[in-house]
């Protein structure tokens, strides 16, 4: 059931109708039920697995607290971590392994039987696994006290808003929010309905229009071998990229306000920053914060000295690219990552440059956010190509045969700048006022026509997409793959 569809949208106001004349206790039950419906719309054979990670962490969360043995407590937190990532890695990354094992022995001229399993991804283990893996750990360091009621919990791991693609919530955060009585006010209510249209605009203009260009050059039958149309598909990714998952949080953390939850927010200005550390913080946040708390900071962070940080930087940027996706194109975005991190570390730390003069300062700004989203973008050349020696070739085409079939990439490029455009206006005056509400604050001169133009261009892409395809809505999400 996709945010963006007629389903959804009946199924939320149903919800909706009868949540808010509820009181607390028959909200949370009404919440929970609801999760599971909708969960188990995409298959309901998958609810067992929500159901299993939420009884075990259940148990093992007052087991490890009512224990004062670091023996049992260690066992308890064991129980929990093999079950969660057993059944992550049983559906994510068996065949994966498999296929991989297979091609090392035969390398060696050992003959094995191929051994791949009919394995159908469930849609958003990575997030909620992650989600209740935080509840067990946090317990083990004596950071939050057990949850006793099991709805209750069971509702920390199904919140059906951000249970298939995040933002991976917090039990310190969210659980004390299912447990209280929610006030949904005015502002909450027009908070909630701007991030949800926002969102809304960002997948179905955005993202959905760059996937005609995306699809082109990533996917074609023919190998692309020009420069620019190469590079155009590299850009119209990072926007597609950016809507998509961007676009989700905005729609999931819109839907909570709605119903009285304040979700973290998930994404901020990750094209604006100058350097790749700040674009962790800007980028899926929930996730960074998330490897940064319970993997960079366990394994040492920065407290061991300049080359084990480096190592664990490595360490956490590879496990983070390998949570993306079971290939090796996910493994060695990871390692681009852990790449690009240690470097800007090494030269903030090692060399020091002039300051720049004051009269210069935003042209060099701009500069280095220019640069800074080029780097990105090679990112995303290794995180959206289907094989290595495709980066290789795309890269070639760029650097060898960039002034190929121009003709088609400058079309590729309007078409961007066309379906952008809006998009980077909100966005520059989110990034000045710092705040994702920024536009509500407008004068009505202003407020109004942006308002209108987003309307404006969602209605255009429902009703070509009507006329051309007979249907509207059908196009998932990126992230509920991973």
């Amino acid at each position: 059931m996709l945010f963006h569809t007629l389903k959804f949208f009946c199924f939320f106001l149903i919800v909706y109708h009868i949540y808010i004349r509820f009181n607390h206790r028959w909200q949370n039950r009404l919440l929970l039920f609801s999760s599971y419906y909708f969960y188990g719309s995409w298959d309901w054979r998958f609810l067992s697995l929500i159901v299993i990670s939420t009884l075990v962490d259940y148990f093992c969360g007052l087991r490890i607290y009512n224990t004062d043995k670091k023996a049992e407590k260690r066992k308890y937190l064991f129980l929990s971590l093999v079950t969660n990532f057993g059944l992550l890695g049983y559906f994510k990354y068996f065949n994966f392994f498999a296929a991989n094992f297979y091609q090392l022995f035969s390398s060696f001229g050992v003959a094995v039987n191929p051994l791949y399993l009919k394995i159908i991804l469930p849609v958003g283990i990575s997030f909620y696994t992650f989600q209740t893996l935080s509840y067990t750990i946090d317990i083990y360091n004596g950071k939050i006290k057990p949850e006793k009621n099991v709805f209750d919990f069971a509702l920390f791991v199904a919140f059906f808003p951000q249970l298939v693609a995040g933002p991976i919530e917090r039990a310190k955060s969210l659980i004390p929010q299912v447990k209280a009585v929610r006030k949904i006010d005015f502002t909450m209510i027009k908070e909630g309905l701007w991030l949800f249209c926002y969102g809304f605009f960002l997948k179905v203009f955005i993202a959905d229009s760059m996937v005609r260009i995306v699809d082109q050059v990533f996917n074609a039958s023919a190998p692309v071998s020009s420069g620019i149309v190469s590079l155009m598909g590299i850009y119209a990714f990072a926007f597609q990229i950016f809507g998509d998952f961007a676009g989700y949080s905005s729609m999931a953390i819109g839907i909570s306000k709605l119903l009285g939850f304040d979700l973290m927010t998930n994404f901020l200005y990750p094209y604006l920053v100058t350097n790749p550390s700040d674009f962790w913080k800007n980028w899926h946040i929930s996730l960074s914060t998330w490897l940064k708390d319970y993997l960079y900071v366990p394994l040492g962070g920065n407290r061991l000295g300049k080359w084990l940080t480096y190592r664990n930087l490595m360490i956490t940027m590879l496990l983070g690219g390998l949570w993306h996706g079971a290939a090796w194109t996910f493994v060695l975005w990871g390692f681009y990552q852990g790449i690009i991190l240690v470097v800007h570390r090494f030269v903030k730390q090692e060399i020091s440059f002039p300051k720049v003069p004051m009269k210069f300062e935003r042209v060099w700004f701009a500069v280095k956010v220019v640069v800074m989203f080029h780097v990105t973008c090679l990112g995303w050349l290794i995180f959206r190509a289907q094989s290595l020696g495709q980066i290789g070739y795309m890269l070639g085409n760029i650097f060898n045969r960039f002034s190929v079939d121009m003709s088609l990439g400058i079309t590729f490029g309007l078409q961007i700048l066309q379906y952008t455009w809006l998009f980077w206006i909100i966005h520059l005056i989110q990034y000045k006022n710092d705040n994702n509400f920024a536009i509500l604050n407008l004068s009505q001169r202003f407020k109004y026509p942006i308002c209108i133009g987003m309307l404006c261009s969602v209605m255009f892409i429902i009703v070509t997409t009507v006329l051309s395809h007979g249907k509207f809505g059908d196009q998932p999400f990126i992230y509920f793959q991973f």
